[in-house]
């Protein structure tokens, strides 16, 4: 009985989230904003990092401030609304690197502020091409790859309005709504493969996204901090926190989960 306390009492080394040594993670839309604070996490948790944007300089940026600060990281270019791009992305991680542990899919955009019926048909498409199609591209070969590395973790950056409804938002509501259809139906598809799918559903996020959010308003900022109980923004460290404990061992029985990282909005 003793020995099974002790046993008990033993640090499993699964549960250490702060450790990703010898682990390779790979992070979409890590340029800037929320990407870049999850990738940066990483390096300084002791993962070999693969950033990966649009943007060539910021993308560049992030990395190389992984380098700087001790850690290993590698920048590629990629549109995840392109497969062969996308497929490309997860073979140079694997040449660079020699397999795939973990995926972080940050890469999205948010831009209407409009009505419904005031929203034209290119900025739906835009906004539904790479916030559901980048993840489900990203996801596909991801996982396949996990698939024969033999198994792995993967969170997807969703939304609070991926919970909720949103004035002036509704196609990027609509496209995080989506998103958790598919972080739900792939965790199912492959919870005996030991892949883990999960998201996170941020609030309103100190980001440059959020920056131009606020700026189409006057008194939005305000009104904005006002919805959400705790009476602020997040951090973007705070959202990192939560997605490198989503794809920790200290999280290995959670799949299929949206983990609300929104200071209380969702809970009114």
């Amino acid at each position: 009985m003793k020995g099974s306390i002790k046993q008990d009492l033993k640090r499993d080394p699964r549960q250490d989230p702060a450790s990703f040594a010898g682990k390779v993670v790979l992070v979409t839309g890590a340029a800037g904003g929320i990407g870049r604070a999850v990738a940066l996490a990483f390096g300084r948790a002791g993962a070999s990092v693969v950033v990966a944007d649009v943007s060539v300089d910021g993308g560049h940026a992030t990395a190389a401030t992984i380098v700087q600060h001790g850690g290993k990281a590698l920048f590629v270019a990629a549109n995840v609304t392109r497969a062969l791009e996308v497929e490309t992305l997860v073979d140079k991680t694997v040449h660079h690197y020699g397999r795939l542990d973990c995926a972080v899919n940050c890469a999205g955009v948010q831009e209407e502020g409009l009505r419904l019926a005031d929203i034209d048909e290119e900025g739906f498409d835009r906004i539904m091409d790479v916030n559901v199609k980048g993840v489900w591209l990203s996801m596909k070969y991801q996982i396949r790859q996990m698939g024969k590395d033999g198994g792995g973790a993967i969170v997807n950056l969703s939304s609070a309005f991926g919970q909720v409804g949103a004035p002036a938002q509704s196609v990027y509501a609509a496209s995080k709504h989506a998103l958790a259809g598919l972080t739900k139906s792939a965790a199912l598809d492959y919870a005996k493969d030991g892949i883990r799918v999960n998201a996170v559903c941020p609030g309103a996020v100190r980001t440059p996204m959020l920056a131009r959010a606020v700026g189409r308003e006057p008194g939005f900022d305000k009104k904005l901090r006002a919805a959400h109980p705790m009476g602020r923004f997040a951090e973007p460290g705070e959202v990192a926190d939560a997605v490198l404990w989503l794809c920790s061992g200290a999280s290995s029985f959670v799949t299929g989960h949206e983990l609300a990282v929104d200071g209380g909005f969702t809970a009114i």
